[in-house]
């Protein structure tokens, strides 16, 4: 298990999303400063360019499904593997064995990569209207406002150069910012599952922070301990966490990946109860209360 952490790590780091992108065919038809912005791969219907690619750091974002996430999460989507198979089929296509890459080379190449973030202030939703209609779009404002924050970072390549963001975000275990606007989804930092301790022998379980908003604003009453994958790659740090809980609910995505990381759940921990039902015709439960959401606000405005 050791070897396969180290090996996933690797990837993530070593790997550049744009060369995978290139080996296999795809060139990006616009650029946009550090965005390379590609007709989607992984939706036949596409026609305008919707799939983008920052290559400082290295991760993805489909606009038309709403999901992105780094090269591990495009691998599972793109060839509808698990965890374990993605991390395989990168080595392969890559040509690479990231496990024989001596620990002082990996190191000295992820220091020359990785662009440097600094988060230079953190404030209460309500500052930025396009932070707040971008929340208000997702159908969770109201519980948003104490459990998300205005983050505004910057983030600086090799030639100093500066580029200024912002967006929507809370903090996992390690104290690293997960961060999310209508263009971008990433994480500032080391990438970990978040943990609110609540009732000690229950806990419910999610993939996303906003699915898990989502739901409290539809169970503002529950005790239930919470923990947030913010990525299906942290499946085996979730299921270690979950483990010293008597009750597990697990609200995953309806997709391929979601319903794979569910399946390894509840085979790790058979306790543990797929709740996917309480959203059996959307893909997720954030999904669900933006459907609703709009249609109380189709019938309110015909009343």
């Amino acid at each position: 298990m050791q070897t396969l952490n180290l090996n996933a790590k690797d990837i993530k780091e070593q790997v550049s999303l744009v060369d995978l992108l290139t080996s296999l065919g795809h060139e990006p038809a616009k650029r946009a400063g550090r965005e390379l912005i590609y007709i989607s791969v992984l939706r036949d219907s596409d026609t305008k360019p919707s799939f983008s690619v920052n290559k400082e750091l290295n991760v993805w974002y489909d606009h038309g499904t709403a999901n992105g996430g780094n090269i591990i999460d495009f691998a599972m989507a793109y060839w509808k593997l698990t965890f374990i198979e993605a991390l395989k089929k990168i080595a392969t296509v890559s040509r690479q064995e990231f496990s024989a890459i001596p620990t002082e080379k990996r190191i000295r190449k992820h220091a020359t990569k990785l662009p440097h973030y600094c988060v230079e202030n953190v404030m209460p939703l309500g500052c930025n209207p396009a932070i707040t209609e971008y929340i208000t779009s997702r159908g969770i404002w109201e519980v948003a406002k104490d459990h998300l924050q205005e983050v505004y970072y910057y983030v600086q390549d090799e030639q100093k150069n500066r580029k200024q963001f912002f967006a929507a975000g809370w903090q996992n275990e390690l104290g690293s910012w997960e961060v999310r606007n209508l263009y971008f989804k990433g994480c500032l930092g080391h990438k970990a599952i978040t943990f609110i301790s609540r009732d000690e022998t229950k806990v419910a379980v999610f993939e996303g922070y906003f699915n898990y908003l989502s739901w409290l604003t539809e169970s503002p009453f529950s005790s239930d301990s919470i923990l947030v994958l913010n990525s299906a790659t942290l499946l085996e740090s979730a299921i270690r966490k979950a483990k010293d809980f008597l009750e597990i609910s697990v609200f995953f995505d309806q997709d391929y990946t979601g319903r794979l990381a569910c399946a390894d759940f509840i085979r790790a921990l058979p306790r543990a109860i797929d709740q996917s039902a309480s959203y059996k015709d959307f893909n997720d439960y954030n999904e669900m209360l933006v459907r609703k959401t709009k249609k109380t606000r189709t019938v309110s405005r015909g009343t």
